[in-house]
C-alpha cells in the first residue's frame, strides 16, 4: 500500500492533492504532473510514503530539474514507485543506453552471433550487478527541503509516518490530511 500526495506552495500556503501515479512511468512524466498543480511555478514537493517501508520527495521549482530523496533506496527499488524515483544519476550510475546498441548483430553474420553471445552473457552479469549496487540507505538530495524547514538531519531521521510528520514541519499538516 502507498500514498502519495502534491503539496503546491502558494501565496495563501500550502495546497495538497492526492495523486494516482498509476500512469506514471517515468521522473518526467512525475515532475509533469507536479508543474501541473502549480501554473504559477511554485515549489511543489510530490511525497511519496509506501507502508512505513520508504517514503520519497520529489521537488520540483518551475522549470528546474527536479530534486529526489529517497530513504531506502533497497526497499524502494522493489517497488514500481520507487523505481520511478531511482534514476541512474541519483545512484551515481553511468547510462549505458549506447552499450545495447553496440551489443546488437544487425548484418546477422556468425561472426557476429558468436560476439553477441559473448556481449549477451557479458550483459547479464552487469545487469545482475546493477541490480546489487543499490544501496540500503538514503540516496538523493538530503537538502531537498532545508530552506521549508526541515533539516538533512531531521529528514534522514524520519522513519515510520515521514509524510505526516514532513506535512507538520511545513505547516501543511492539515493540508494533506484532507487528501488522505
Amino acid at each position: 500500500m502507498y500514498f502519495a500526495a502534491l503539496l503546491a506552495r502558494t501565496e495563501d500556503g500550502w495546497e495538497a492533492s492526492d495523486t494516482e501515479l498509476d500512469d506514471v512511468e517515468t521522473l518526467s512524466d512525475l515532475a509533469d504532473l507536479a508543474r501541473e498543480a502549480s501554473p504559477d511555478e511554485d515549489t511543489v514537493l510530490v511525497l511519496i510514503e509506501q507502508e512505513d517501508a520508504w517514503f520519497g520527495v520529489v521537488r520540483v521549482d518551475g522549470e528546474e530539474d527536479p530534486r529526489i530523496y529517497v530513504s531506502d533506496a533497497a526497499a524502494a527499488a522493489r517497488s514500481s514507485y520507487g523505481e520511478i524515483l531511482l534514476t541512474d544519476e541519483l545512484l551515481g550510475r553511468d547510462p549505458d543506453d549506447g552499450d545495447d546498441l553496440d551489443a546488437l548483430d544487425l548484418d546477422g553474420t556468425e561472426d557476429g552471433e558468436s560476439d553477441e553471445d559473448d556481449d549477451a552473457a557479458e550483459d547479464g552479469a552487469g545487469a545482475a550487478g546493477s541490480a546489487e549496487s543499490v544501496p540500503h540507505g538514503p540516496v538523493g538530495d538530503a537538502m531537498i527541503l532545508d530552506d521549508l524547514g526541515v533539516s538533512e538531519k531531521e529528514l534522514r531521521l524520519l522513519a515510520t509516518d515521514a509524510v505526516t510528520e514532513i506535512a507538520e514541519s511545513l505547516g501543511a499538516s492539515e493540508t494533506l490530511e484532507t487528501v488522505r
